[in-house]
């Protein structure tokens, strides 16, 4: 099974493909989507849509995991990246993949056991649980990796075929 787990955002969306055979999780690709700041709102939109549905054909994931929004002191930075997860939802319907949603308390406590893990906890973990040697990404994507990590850990007996 192929999970793709997603950290939504407002120009910097990470994503990790992650592949799970039996309890062994392997990351296939991780990385960033990045979006110009500024300009029209609707065609910033557009784009990620446009790059995330080209991931989505060429990796070709069986779920996707995506972290649910929480509150933030800045209304206009909640309510883009909750624009962001709208084009996110719609994408994985538009390409039929099943999407599962977390909060950032069941990603901590599902990939370091502890729902007040820092930044650098969930890193350490994200690379022990992968088997890496290091893990140089972007936080953003470092929090993808463990976005699909909690799916391939609380969907254990979920087991979606292509």
């Amino acid at each position: 099974m192929i999970i793709l787990g997603i950290d939504p955002g407002t120009v910097i969306i990470g994503y990790a493909f992650l592949e799970k055979r039996g309890a062994d999780l392997t990351l296939l690709k991780a990385d960033a989507i990045r979006i110009l700041s500024g300009g029209d709102k609707a065609e910033r939109l557009a784009t990620l849509h446009k790059k995330l549905t080209a991931l989505i054909k060429k990796c070709r994931p069986n779920m996707i995991s995506v972290e649910k929004l929480f509150f933030s002191k800045n209304q206009k930075t909640a309510l883009d990246v909750a624009e962001a997860r709208g084009v996110i939802l719609s994408t994985a319907a538009l390409a039929k993949i099943p999407v599962s949603e977390y909060t950032p308390l069941e990603v901590k406590v599902a990939s370091t056991g502890y729902g007040k893990a820092d930044k650098r906890q969930v890193r350490e973990m994200v690379r022990a649980i992968l088997k890496l040697n290091e893990v140089t990404h972007l936080d953003d994507v470092t929090d993808a990796m463990a976005i699909a990590i909690t799916g391939a850990h609380l969907n254990k007996n979920r087991e979606i075929h292509n």
